[in-house]
């Protein structure tokens, strides 16, 4: 790639630049006011002198060298990459959310205070909680925020509790979001089908769990079918049920943890509810609980007082503030106006067209690429494969050759119970055209391990990086460039 596209540094001629209509001291002083003082040098050792159309060319093909979900098909599993609609960005954009400074005060803000307030309703009702609050920054600090909550939900009674039971399928947060709680994890085994049994949990309960932690569905796409005998299971021994709410996009009105016995829910705004993902934030983790819950929510809280919105920070039970303000608001408006413009029969289709997709890939590719488990999958489905034993192409060397075809790689070697583990989830965003060419693709990379091995085990090809050492790139990034003496 390098030889065909120089760098930028590589197109540098002295004394060559962009036409400016600012003249002399007058460039400088409107580049000032421009990009701040700060930002600006004198000179720079090295730095690239190009033309307006090669920077704009440098540019330009930088933001196209990165996979997205804009412009790529996206199936990670277990990350839900939908396609986050345009109408979202729209709403955010609107002057009086997007010019609201967060120290305005609330009898300022009341559009905003009341838009939060419907979101917390609306995801209540979707989750069958009976209150739930944005505050959380992202996913895991929602997590964190459901452990701190059980931590004082069991002081309160007078217990000092020290575990959690967690499944050996569960996401990595899961066990690091207890750490942080101060609780003891105990794993508890997936049963043969693919989901925790009863039984299991009953030989693991004692009077020390305080609660346990569960995805429904679960990490390998399969609901929970004992999850209610599980969830009374816990009750009778004065336990909680912390429900992972990362895989809810299966669920979207087709049921609710409440009903599950759930009494703490977390959930992905940008997973489900179509906010940004990546790029550091801002992320959003809203955590919804049962009504005894309630008063253990994090400070402040929205309230109405006198039909006028308030932050109520008069919260005695409270686990307190996790975080600066009341959540990440841009990510709020864009989730609440997806949940607007869909509405209940929107989101049950969403939950069921997921479902549809994740059973239409695994069908499609049962020959070689056998699902884990027999149980119908939801919104996900993780794939096994032979060609290790066959012609020793790995898991990752599959993953690496779909970038050849424009294709993001699913998840791979998680769940870590499923040996060479491919996650899929295409997400109800996608058309079947795109899913077919999916499975199309799969299907010649199959052909082209067992009658070329090392096109697979030399892939990528096509891509700006081609085949790296990962733990060298992980370890030693290079991140900066060091012009030749």
């Amino acid at each position: 790639m390098k030889d065909l596209v120089p760098l930028i540094f590589e197109e540098s001629v002295p004394g060559r630049r962009a036409s400016d209509l600012h003249e002399g001291a007058a460039s400088v002083t409107h580049a000032m006011e421009l990009l701040g003082s700060s930002l600006c040098r004198d000179d720079i050792a090295g730095f690239p002198e190009v033309s307006e159309p090669q920077a704009v060319r440098h540019f330009l093909r930088l933001s196209q060298l990165n996979f997205g979900q804009a412009v790529n098909f996206y199936p990670l599993g277990s990350c839900t990459m939908k396609y986050n609609p345009l109408i979202n960005d729209e709403a955010a954009a609107l002057p009086g959310f997007a010019s609201l400074h967060p120290h305005t005060p609330p009898e300022l803000a009341q559009g905003a205070l009341e838009l939060m307030e419907r979101l917390e309703d609306a995801l209540a009702e979707i989750t069958g909680m009976d209150a739930a609050s944005l505050h959380p920054a992202a996913g895991a600090q929602g997590e964190l925020a459901g452990l701190l909550i059980v931590r004082e939900w069991q002081r309160k009674r007078g217990g000092q509790r020290s575990k959690v039971i967690i499944p050996d399928t569960s996401h990595g947060t899961n066990p690091a979001s207890c750490t942080l709680a101060g609780f003891e994890t105990i794993v508890a085994k997936t049963g043969p089908r693919g989901y925790l049994e009863v039984g299991e949990i009953r030989g693991l309960l004692d009077d020390q769990v305080a609660a346990m932690m569960v995805t429904n569905p679960n990490t390998m796409g399969i609901f929970e079918a004992e999850i209610r005998e599980i969830a009374a299971a816990l009750h009778e021994r004065g336990a909680l049920l912390y429900v992972d709410g990362a895989n809810l996009n299966a669920l979207l009105g087709v049921a609710k943890p409440g009903d599950m016995g759930a009494d703490i829910v977390h959930l992905n705004l940008h997973k489900t509810f179509s906010t940004p993902h990546g790029g550091g934030g801002p992320g959003a983790g809203p955590i919804a609980v049962k009504r005894e819950l309630e008063p253990f929510l994090p400070a402040p809280r929205i309230v109405r007082r006198d039909d006028r919105f308030d932050f109520d920070y008069d919260r005695p039970d409270s686990i307190g503030a996790l975080r600066a303000f009341y959540g990440n608001f841009g990510m709020l408006v864009r989730a609440y106006t997806y949940v607007l413009a869909l509405g209940g029969d929107g989101l049950e289709a969403v939950g069921k067209l997921a479902i549809l997709n994740a059973n239409y890939v695994r069908k499609r590719l049962a020959t070689n690429f056998p699902a884990a488990s027999d149980e119908t999958p939801m919104h996900e489905c993780v794939l096994t494969h032979d060609l290790e034993r066959r012609v020793k192409v790995s898991t990752l060397d599959i993953a690496k050759r779909l970038l050849d075809f424009g294709m993001h790689p699913p998840t791979i070697y998680f769940p870590l119970v499923v040996h060479g583990a491919l996650m899929v989830e295409p997400t109800e965003t996608e058309s079947r055209e795109t899913i077919d060419r999916f499975v199309e693709v799969m299907e010649q990379i199959y052909r082209e391990a067992i009658d070329d091995p090392e096109k697979l085990k030399t892939a990528p090809h096509t891509t700006p990086v081609g085949r790296v050492d990962e733990a060298s790139a992980a370890r030693k990034p290079i991140l900066r460039w060091t012009p030749s003496k």
